[in-house]
């Protein structure tokens, strides 16, 4: 479901009329109890779109976050300043997510529940393959180095070669970028068009796509911290 507004349970909990849409019953102005499944989008009134006005998600953010604000339920009932208090930490755990537009893709995919990590996360992608077995080469290089005490030039040579080489696969991560975010506007496009095919062939890519980010990641945090050790 794409609302494009935060729903409520309906019915005002404090005052019994209808609450209509939002975040605060239309009539009394209390807090009121979210639809069970809100997920971010719907929490901050937006579609499930991944590309989106960062200026736009900052102003509703920092508005609701006003409203929310402990200043303004001094005089409130303990109920409603507890709900405030649960709204204000839903509303900054949307906000980090959806701010960034890795973390925002990844939860779009678990809300979707297309998320999946697992065998393929840890096999080398096939255009990485070789990269990888000579990576792989020269940290065991290294270890044995490192077991032996060896120190010198040829230590040097070897840390400044896997330097280089965690070095490209980080660059490789901008080419991952694009392609994430390409995936990510055809998801947008079957979304406006209705296509659940479409949109469901886009949220495939964009898992497939991660789970490649994933491994390259794990690749350089592997050498960076092979690196640090003394």
């Amino acid at each position: 479901m794409n609302a494009t507004h935060t729903e409520t349970t309906g019915t005002c909990w404090s005052c019994g009329s209808p609450a209509g849409e939002g975040h605060f019953c239309a009539k009394c102005g209390t807090v009121q109890k979210l639809a069970r499944g809100t997920d971010h989008f719907r929490f901050l009134g937006l579609p499930r779109k991944l590309w989106m006005d960062m200026n736009e998600l900052e102003t509703r953010f920092h508005q609701l976050s006003w409203k929310l604000h402990p200043d303004n339920f001094v005089k409130a009932t303990a109920e409603e300043r507890e709900l405030a208090l649960e709204r204000g930490s839903q509303l900054n755990d949307a906000y980090r997510v959806l701010r960034d537009p890795v973390a925002r893709v990844e939860y779009l995919l678990a809300i979707e529940g297309m998320r999946k990590e697992g065998a393929t996360k840890q096999q080398a992608p096939p255009e990485l393959l070789e990269e990888v077995f000579e990576l792989n080469e020269s940290l065991d290089e290294l270890r044995s180095a490192r077991a032996e005490h060896q120190e010198g030039a040829e230590m040097a040579a070897l840390r400044r070669r896997l330097e280089e080489a965690a070095k490209g696969f980080e660059e490789r991560l901008a080419g991952v970028d694009e392609q994430l975010m390409a995936a990510a506007k055809d998801w947008d496009a079957a979304l406006d068009s209705g296509d659940r095919a479409a949109g469901r062939a886009a949220l495939g890519r964009m898992n497939e796509i991660l789970n490649r980010r994933s491994y390259i990641r794990n690749l350089v945090r592997g050498v960076t911290q092979e690196l640090a050790q003394e």
